[in-house]
């Protein structure tokens, strides 16, 4: 079992996970994947790609003929995670193609590893495929190399990432991933709905709907009509969750946003949730509280609004949990905004948090700005942050012992079952972990909890019947 805290950086995903095993003589490759969730979903859809191509994935650098290596370009430091896992793949391997956001700067990278055979930026996923079989030719064999209908999968069986969208609208000023990904580029709501009803299909028992910006959804559509079941839907957030919410009734699996932007219409999924048909929990990234901060940001600048829909939030769904990143130390931060962030939280009272210390980034608008906070402000002030939200946590979470709630099994091992509520999303909310009666229980299995103890950011249970 693990415990936390988690790493509370939303911006990496689970590691990928690979299973299978090759057919004698069959062309391997192996993947490395680094960043968020949106990066780990292409991860996929390169890797089922070169499946239905008759390639086999490689756990490891010794069983593959090439190594690929998606990369993430969020921050200076994850730009340097991504060149040494480069530098390892060409070190164990040899023969590395790199693509990802760090790919949009090629020179960045061959400047540092001239070796590398190609490198494509995100989403060019034919380009991938070029040097794939540039150096490693396709060797199908279409009686063996049979593909699964959800196609390759790098999370654990019992949950997946849908991605409904690519790129983003926002032009915050600490942010290069518009520069990246590009625009908001939306998929017709019927192709999402298609793929969310593949994998409930094939057993998956969480949906975790991800995007750069889930509220904007169908924006660049202009909320265009799509065939659906002998009906249409909308290409409009609020019509996707609840379609996709009732697609999951079915199986009794969780539907659940990430990266919700606190527009207006938000406040209509609100009720899907108090329905029953989307999780209550909602990942929004306030990244601050001061106006003067989120000016700066380029964020629109309406904390004491946001706290009015909060609470607006709450009143019309008691059960919803929600979620939020932060940055401290931004350029110009006062220890003033810095104290009025920490007197928002304690009237936000936010279920889950993660915070950044602000980073310059090569290319972002911010690292211009005047007054750079130093590294140990920085750390003090997250040190700070950290410990109030410890405290919000743990008082919430104790306040829920006694109680009986639903949860998902991620893990079993000799000491007992990992689960998560669905206050808790995988790899960066908090567990619920089960030690005795547990013998019995699998991944993808779900069951009631009785709450028997609470820590800062987990919880611990029994079985109990329904």
């Amino acid at each position: 079992m693990t415990s936390n805290p988690p790493n509370l950086r939303p911006d990496l995903a689970p590691q990928p996970r690979f299973d299978e095993r090759p057919r004698e003589g069959q062309p391997t490759l192996g993947m490395v994947s680094l960043g968020c969730p949106k990066a780990l979903v292409d991860s996929e859809r390169i890797l089922t790609r070169l499946r239905a191509e008759g390639y086999a994935i490689s756990p490891d650098y010794k069983g593959a003929d090439a190594v690929i290596v998606n990369t993430c370009g969020f921050l200076d430091s994850a730009k340097a995670e991504s060149l040494e896992a480069i530098g390892e793949a060409l070190a164990e391997n040899g023969k590395v193609i790199v693509t990802g956001c760090l790919g949009a700067e090629p020179e960045f990278i061959t400047g540092v590893h001239p070796k590398v055979l190609a490198v494509t930026g995100p989403q060019q996923y034919e380009q991938v495929l070029d040097a794939v079989h540039g150096a490693v030719p396709p060797a199908p064999d279409p009686f063996v190399d049979l593909l699964p209908a959800t196609g390759v999968k790098l999370t654990p069986r019992h949950y997946s990432y849908l991605k409904i969208s690519e790129g983003c609208n926002h032009a915050c000023k600490f942010c290069i991933i518009p520069d990246m990904r590009g625009k908001l580029v939306s998929r017709p709501a019927h192709a999402v709905l298609r793929e969310a009803e593949k994998l409930l299909d094939a057993g998956v028992r969480e949906l975790l709907v991800i995007s750069q910006d889930t509220s904007a959804y169908g924006l660049d559509r202009k909320y265009d009509l799509n065939p659906w079941k002998g009906g249409e839907v909308r290409s409009h957030i609020t019509d996707l969750a609840r379609e996709m919410g009732k697609l999951a009734q079915g199986t009794g699996a969780w539907v659940r946003l990430h990266y919700v932007y606190p527009y207006p219409h938000v406040r209509d999924l609100v009720p899907l949730m108090a329905e029953g048909l989307i999780l209550p929990y909602l990942d929004i990234p306030f990244q601050h509280a001061h106006p003067d901060v989120l000016k700066r940001m380029a964020r629109p600048a309406a904390s004491a609004k946001t706290l009015d829909e909060i609470a607006a939030w709450r009143a019309a769904c008691p059960d919803i949990v929600l979620r939020s990143t932060f940055i401290v130390g931004y350029p110009g931060e006062t220890e003033e905004e810095f104290q009025y962030l920490l007197d928002w939280m304690d009237e936000a009272q936010l279920d889950r948090v993660g915070c950044f210390q602000y980073e310059n980034v090569a290319g972002a608008r911010s690292n211009a700005l005047p007054d750079q906070v130093p590294e140990e402000v920085k750390q003090d002030r997250w040190d700070r942050f950290m410990e109030k939200a410890q405290q919000i946590s743990a008082a919430k979470l104790e306040a829920r012992v006694g109680t009986r709630e639903q949860v998902l099994v991620d893990s079993v091992d000799d000491e007992g079952a990992t689960c998560r509520t669905r206050a808790d999303a995988p790899e960066i909310d908090g567990n619920l972990f089960i030690d005795e009666g547990f013998e019995d229980l699998k991944p993808g299995d779900m069951l009631s909890v009785e709450i028997e103890e609470a820590s800062e950011y987990d919880l611990w249970g029994r079985p109990v019947a329904d």
